[in-house]
C-alpha cells in the first residue's frame, strides 16, 4: 500500500450522528480526531464527503463535526443514505467522481473516519476495496458501541486490504516534507496534543 498523496485523496466521514455518536467507545477522542482530519483536509485541499444514515431516525451529524465541515474551504459533498454501506447508495460513486474528476477508482485514495466500525464503516470499506479503491482507515477516528466489535471489524478490514492508519500518519503523508507550505500549520495542530 503506497503512501497517501493529497492530490489523489478523499476524506469520507461516515455517520457521526445524533445520540449514537455518544454511545460508542471513546466518543470524545473520535470526535476530536475527526475534527482534526477535517482541518487537515482543508490544509491540503483534500475534498470531503460527509454522510448521514437515516437522520430522521438517528439524528443529524454531531454539532461540532457539522460546524467544522460547514467551515471548510476545500470541496465538500454530502450524502443522506439509508443503505448501511455508502457504496450501497447510488449517489455515492457520483460524489467520489465529482470530488476527484477524471480519477478512476483504482487511483483514488479514500481516507475513512466514522461509526460504527462493524456496520456502516465496514460495509463501506469492503465495498470500496472491491471496487478497486485504496482505503486508509483511521483507527483513531473509528469506533462502535463495543471495543470487541471495533477490534474485530478493524481486523477484518485490514485482512481485506485496508491500510490501518491514524490522523498523524495521514497528515505527514499528505505533507511529505517539512518544506511543504502547510507544514507550519500542521505542526501547530499537532502541538495541541493527543486527542482525548
Amino acid at each position: 500500500m503506497p503512501l497517501l498523496d493529497s492530490s489523489r485523496s478523499i476524506l469520507v466521514v461516515i455517520d457521526l450522528q445524533g445520540k449514537l455518536v455518544h454511545m460508542v467507545q471513546r466518543p470524545a477522542p473520535v470526535l476530536e480526531t475527526t475534527r482534526r482530519l477535517l482541518r487537515l483536509a482543508d490544509l491540503f485541499a483534500v475534498p470531503v464527503v460527509l454522510t448521514e444514515q437515516y437522520p430522521k431516525g438517528i439524528g443529524p451529524t454531531e454539532a461540532s463535526i457539522r460546524e467544522a465541515y460547514d467551515g471548510l474551504s476545500t470541496p465538500t459533498f454530502f450524502l443522506e443514505k439509508t443503505a448501511f454501506g455508502c457504496c450501497g447508495d447510488a449517489g455515492f460513486e457520483p460524489l467520489l467522481q465529482r470530488a476527484r474528476p477524471g480519477l478512476p477508482p483504482e487511483k483514488r485514495q479514500i481516507v475513512v473516519a466514522g461509526i460504527e466500525a462493524h456496520v456502516c464503516v465496514m460495509q463501506t470499506v469492503l465495498e470500496l476495496l472491491a471496487a478497486g479503491h485504496e482505503v486508509h482507515l483511521c483507527w483513531d477516528a473509528v469506533s462502535g458501541r463495543g471495543e470487541e466489535y471495533r477490534k474485530h471489524a478493524l481486523d477484518r478490514m485490514a485482512a481485506a486490504g485496508a491500510t490501518i492508519t491514524n490522523h498523524e500518519s495521514v497528515a505527514f503523508e499528505w505533507a511529505r516534507d517539512k518544506n511543504h507550505p502547510q507544514f507550519k500549520a500542521l505542526s501547530a495542530l499537532m502541538k495541541e496534543g493527543q486527542p482525548g
